[in-house]
């Protein structure tokens, strides 16, 4: 987690309850002043410009072990900027959690980067989705005055973000490319394409017609194809 959890009151409950923790710092003050203590800096092997370093200084207001690796970069207007991570976890589990060979657990530059990185992958889960969910479900553009209304809105927008995850997951079996896509992207791109969806007297989908001058038509249709084949619905190219 971020520094929003990082105060010695909230780490100490994560400690208390025996929970393993890897966060940064409340305070960039505080960092700073932490930062002051490293006795040795090393380059980033990961983040070209920044240095880390082992922060000397007990941490006696933590009601258990934690590692404290503090970051320092400059910034465009030459001023420096530092953070402190905290971290429960040892060297060996960050290297492996990394991807990195268990065998530079002995490299105290690959340890510390490896720490570093690791924190910077917090950004592959909530954070990313919930921009995701702003850019391509446009959540921020609808709003509504009354609670019980507003709450139709977040769950319309839920529904939106499962059907995009899935739709991704769906297609990129055969089509690999949309793992690489977020979801202004596949919105944007992807499902901008026109065609046409055709019913039996039951209402039943039995064909999908995609316009074939669209270069996303050509590119999903096996995907389509492949997933619809099992409900009996033809997809095919064609000018709609």
């Amino acid at each position: 987690m971020d520094a929003g959890g990082g105060s010695v009151d909230e780490v100490n409950w994560l400690l208390g309850a025996d929970y393993q923790l890897h966060c940064k710092d409340f305070s960039s003050a505080r960092a700073k002043n932490l930062a002051a203590t490293v006795k040795e800096w090393v380059s980033d092997p990961h983040t070209p410009g920044r240095e880390l370093g082992w922060v000397d200084e007990p941490g006696d207001e933590y009601v258990g072990g934690v590692r404290r690796l503090a970051l320092r970069w400059k910034k465009k207007n030459g001023q420096m900027s530092y953070a402190v991570i905290l971290s429960t976890l040892e060297p060996r589990d960050v290297i492996l959690l990394t991807k990195q060979p268990v065998d530079r657990v002995g490299d105290k530059r690959a340890v510390m980067g490896a720490y570093a990185a690791f924190y910077n992958q917090r950004g592959g889960t909530v954070e990313i989705e919930i921009k995701e969910d702003k850019q391509g479900v446009g959540m921020t553009k609808r709003s509504k005055k009354r609670f019980e209304e507003q709450q139709m809105v977040v769950l319309l927008n839920s529904l939106a973000h499962n059907l995009l995850v899935w739709s991704r997951r769906w297609l990129s079996a055969t089509t690999p490319k949309l793992k690489e896509y977020g979801f202004l992207r596949l919105v944007r791109d992807a499902f901008q394409v026109s065609g046409l969806v055709e019913l039996d007297a039951g209402g039943k989908v039995i064909k999908i017609v995609l316009n074939q001058r669209a270069a996303w038509a050509k590119r999903c249709i096996s995907a389509l194809t492949a997933l619809l084949k099992p409900e009996q619905v033809a997809v095919i190219l064609d000018e709609t």
